[in-house]
């Protein structure tokens, strides 16, 4: 795998380069990444927190995580533990599934040991789609104190989901 990493208003010293390409080669061992892929890392500075974002896209599946800490190197490690959570997720998910295409990207490396009885489903649920106008969705999320809600938009009779953003505003996701 190569990496390329990139300091935004930070300077990438030889110390984090190392230490973010260590962290990174560790993941080979869980996850099938070809010499080919190449890991993008940006690292990020601001007044109060560091920031990490790694992109893997690899031929099965794209890996992305990003966190952020008072000290890059702590940042760095949480990063690689969501790297690592994800895979684990979806080895798990498709474990019952041997012979899918995702499936093979899974080494034969065990992460943990057994599987995390967190990961199985827990609760179904069925939802009827209101028909309702963007503004009302949102409204009707805010106040259930959702982060996203299912509704049928008025203006085009499609499925549609609106969501509550990291950054504070709202997404709409519709369907074709």
């Amino acid at each position: 795998m190569k990496i390329n990493i990139v300091g935004m208003n930070f300077p990438v010293t030889q110390a984090l380069e190392d230490r973010v390409t260590k962290k990174l080669k560790g993941l080979e061992k869980y996850f099938l990444i070809g010499d080919e892929d190449t890991a993008r890392v940006l690292l990020t500075s601001y007044p109060t927190k560091q920031k990490i974002e790694v992109t893997i896209p690899t031929k099965f599946a794209i890996l992305r995580a990003e966190t952020s800490d008072a000290d890059m190197y702590n940042a760095i490690d949480k990063v690689i533990e969501k790297l690592k959570d994800q895979i684990r997720r979806q080895k798990t998910r498709l474990g019952s599934k041997k012979g899918t295409p995702l499936y093979e990207a899974f080494l034969d490396y065990d992460l943990l040991g057994e599987e995390d009885p967190d990961e199985e489903i827990v609760k179904t649920k069925s939802v009827v789609p209101e028909k309702l106008s963007l503004d009302e969705a949102i409204a009707k999320m805010d106040l259930l104190g959702h982060n996203f809600f299912i509704y049928t938009d008025d203006e085009t009779d499609k499925i549609a989901v609106v969501y509550r953003r990291n950054d504070g505003g709202y997404g709409l996701i519709e369907t074709e």
